[in-house]
């Protein structure tokens, strides 16, 4: 079944890119799923937020936690590398693969209903506290949880295709076999300490050599900017700086090593 959800969510893209003329913005998707009753959910509710969301509160009976990266092609990294904004297209592809990963998910939920099953309809972005700037459903951390990637010191989730791109997730009752988390880091810095370039890029000083420490309204602050910068493209209160033409940017670079 694993093959077959995978292949309908590829096809679904091929067509959608072509529809809407959106030719160049992504690579092929990544996939991993968790089991809906995995120990480390619970943990989110400390290390994430004590509202943080368990798969049970979106259905009754889950069984699986679908997650998905899409990763942008290597143009959109490279255009947001320099200045102080994010650029257009940095913009556009946030606001696209929200789209997509919307569309996505409403897809696999009428394929979960042919086949006798349920799954929800997750939001990819804007489900945080505006006060706290923490989200109720995480979907890095929901990712990380099901084998997708490992975090880097920027915060972001680092996949075998890197880190830019974007995730979604689905909670279903459908049993799917989880995937195994897999062991190492993929974090240069974390791995042996010989990178800290994403903290050289972030342009609002929010992050730190130091990995616990994160100024998350400052963050926050420099994507509202972009928002408002790019308002033209739809909502892209986003940045990138600190993900973009950095090793990490399209490959897991410690397995170059």
């Amino acid at each position: 079944m694993k093959n077959i959800i995978e292949t309908r969510i590829r096809e679904f893209i091929d067509n959608h890119v072509k529809t809407e003329n959106l030719e160049g913005i992504w690579q092929e998707p990544l996939f991993a799923y968790a089991s809906a009753y995995d120990p480390m959910f619970l943990d989110l509710r400390e290390t994430v937020s004590p509202t943080h969301s368990m798969p049970s509160d979106f259905m009754e009976h889950p069984r699986t936690v679908i997650t998905y990266f899409l990763p942008f092609n290597e143009y959109v990294a490279e255009s947001n590398s320099y200045g102080e904004y994010s650029s257009v297209e940095w913009g556009k592809a946030y606001v696209e693969t929200n789209r997509l990963i919307e569309l996505i998910n409403a897809d696999i939920q009428a394929f979960m209903k042919e086949k006798g099953f349920k799954s929800t309809l997750i939001p990819p972005t804007n489900n945080f506290d505006p006060e706290k700037l923490i989200s109720d459903w995480s979907q890095r951390h929901v990712a990380f949880i099901a084998g997708l990637g490992k975090f880097g010191l920027h915060r972001m989730l680092i996949t075998e295709k890197g880190c830019c791109g974007r995730i979604g997730s689905i909670v279903t009752n459908m049993y799917l076999e989880p995937t195994t988390r897999p062991s190492g880091e993929y974090c240069l810095n974390k791995h042996n300490g010989t990178c800290t370039m994403c903290v050289k890029k972030c342009v609002n000083e929010a992050l730190f050599e130091n990995e616990a420490s994160f100024d998350r309204n400052r963050c926050h602050d420099m994507c509202l900017k972009n928002g408002e910068k790019l308002k033209e493209v739809g909502t892209a209160d986003v940045c990138g700086k600190c993900l973009s033409v950095v090793p990490c940017s399209y490959i897991n670079p410690v397995s170059m090593l």
